[in-house]
């Protein structure tokens, strides 16, 4: 365990980083974050209001604001799944932390998520779910400096794996 980081869960919505997150917080004794929380703390809003009426532009700079306003020194940060499109919020996230990307399929992502059209996810005008994940893998790939792989594994799988390569 890198005792002086965080450890900055990213992923697609449904690949289980919140929960996953408050389960290694709780393990590893140190301070849970959940940065979609902090956006609701702040704007007093839902995200899906806040993507309802502000659009998915603002939703991304308020989530950039959220994160780069971050300054843990030892705890686990769960990330909205969009945080990967801010080069900012990732640059900030990775110089204090490592990122663990929790992958998980597109089917089981599509299984998983079962209140698309009010849990806050971050679609681009006329996109699909299938072209938003098609779209962030590689934006997951490329900011995670590691992976564990989560689909069809239940949580306490999924945070042995994260306790083990960290």
């Amino acid at each position: 365990m890198h005792y002086h980081k965080n450890i900055v869960l990213i992923g697609m919505p449904g690949a289980g980083k919140s929960t996953v997150g408050v389960i290694l917080a709780k393990s590893l004794g140190v301070q849970f974050i959940d940065t979609d929380i902090l956006i609701q703390e702040r704007t007093g809003r839902m995200l899906q209001e806040i993507l309802d009426e502000d659009g998915p532009d603002m939703f991304g700079q308020i989530e950039e604001e959220t994160v780069l306003s971050l300054h843990p020194g030892h705890a686990v940060i769960a990330t909205g799944g969009s945080v990967v499109c801010s080069e900012d919020a990732m640059a900030h996230l990775k110089a204090g932390g490592v990122v663990v990307y929790l992958e998980i399929s597109y089917d089981e992502m599509a299984k998983r998520l079962k209140n698309i059209t009010t849990r806050g996810i971050l679609l681009l005008t006329g996109q699909s779910l299938r072209e938003m994940y098609d779209w962030r893998v590689p934006l997951y790939e490329r900011y995670a400096d590691l992976t564990v792989a989560s689909s069809g594994e239940d949580l306490e799988s999924v945070v042995g794996k994260v306790l083990e390569v960290v």
